[in-house]
């Protein structure tokens, strides 16, 4: 009996250690491939058929901006979302809407597209900034503010910080309405800087790269971007996702966002709140966030108000591009 456990047990030992060697091996061979055959410095096109300009950001870097100024009014600025590829061409329904009819601009956020892509640290503050000092130094104006998801908390902290360069905000399918975590396990995570632990793992040179060349490859973007679409993502969105995702740094901005350290902490309550612009929220459902405390912010806010569009999730503008629109104008001719 004894000889027999003896036997089960190498026989463990023997196959765990077979697994932990495999998975090893292919950990190994990923950074190779990784390394030597995924190109990072692929042609990069214009995300929109527009003038591209640059801005040297004091605080910020190098930021790239496409514009159209073929007629006055008040400016209509426009800000793409934070995942692991976006860019400016996430706006560019938007844009190629109501350009000819205001000035319009749209960012490439640091970190992507065109705009400086270096390995620094990337936080709430770093894209505040970068749009305050855009509104203030390109626009010149109080503008009209269009932001995509997690980016509206951005646009929101530039609003309540620097509100004399912006005049409304437009929050597309915004981040921060979720509910508050109530259980313990949560707390804890948060005590013991989960988020800080998950970044330092992530963003070893080793692996960092690879990590990213496996969530930006394209089957990847493919699935994520399809949750997102209530049909399929359009081939065109999803090459251009690859293109800007297969840059030199390209990495960087992605892995404090994968690690959570973009979010800011109770945005709810400690920015949306004190927000005293005009707020339009348009949502419907959204894969990656949802909006269970927004009727609660619209019933407490006079100035904020909400439009849901459906059947979309979290892209209205590339899914019901005329009926976004018309909220949007209706939105601005009241203000």
């Amino acid at each position: 009996m004894g000889k027999t456990l003896k036997n089960i047990g190498k026989g463990l030992l023997w196959g765990v250690g077979s697994i932990i060697a495999a998975s090893a091996a292919t950990i190994a061979g990923w950074i190779v491939y990784s390394r030597k055959f995924i190109r990072h410095d692929m042609r990069l096109d214009e995300a929109i058929d527009a003038a591209r300009k640059h801005f040297q950001s004091e605080h910020s870097g190098h930021i790239s901006y496409y514009v159209d100024e073929s007629r006055k009014g008040t400016p209509l600025v426009l800000i793409h979302s934070i995942n692991a590829a976006p860019s400016a061409y996430e706006m560019k329904p938007v844009f190629e809407h109501f350009r000819g009819k205001r000035p319009v601009y749209a960012l490439d956020l640091p970190g992507y597209g065109f705009s400086e892509r270096t390995d620094r640290l990337y936080s709430p503050l770093l894209y505040q900034t970068a749009i305050t000092e855009f509104l203030k130094a390109v626009v010149g104006k109080p503008a009209d503010v269009v932001a995509l998801s997690l980016s509206c908390e951005f646009a929101a902290l530039s609003a309540v910080h620097s509100p004399e360069n912006i005049r409304s905000l437009v929050m597309i399918s915004p981040t921060g309405f979720n509910p508050p975590p109530t259980d313990k396990i949560s707390e804890r995570a948060n005590k013991r800087g989960a988020k800080h632990t998950l970044y330092a793992g992530l963003a070893v040179p080793l692996w960092n790269r690879p990590i990213y060349d496996l969530i930006s490859s394209r089957p990847s973007i493919q699935f994520f971007l399809n949750k997102s679409f209530e049909g399929l993502v359009p081939d065109h969105f999803v090459d251009y996702a690859y293109q800007t995702a297969h840059q030199p740094g390209a990495q960087f901005a992605p892995t404090f966002f994968l690690s959570g350290k973009l979010f800011t902490p109770a945005v709810r309550k400690t920015v949306y709140k004190v927000l005293d612009k005009p707020v339009l929220v348009i949502y419907d459902h959204d894969p990656y966030t949802n909006f269970e405390m927004l009727p609660m912010m619209l019933r407490e806010n006079e100035n904020w108000q909400g439009a849901r569009i459906t059947p979309t999730k979290g892209l209205p503008h590339w899914e019901q591009p005329e009926k976004t629109f018309d909220v949007m104008d209706d939105f601005w001719s009241k203000i």
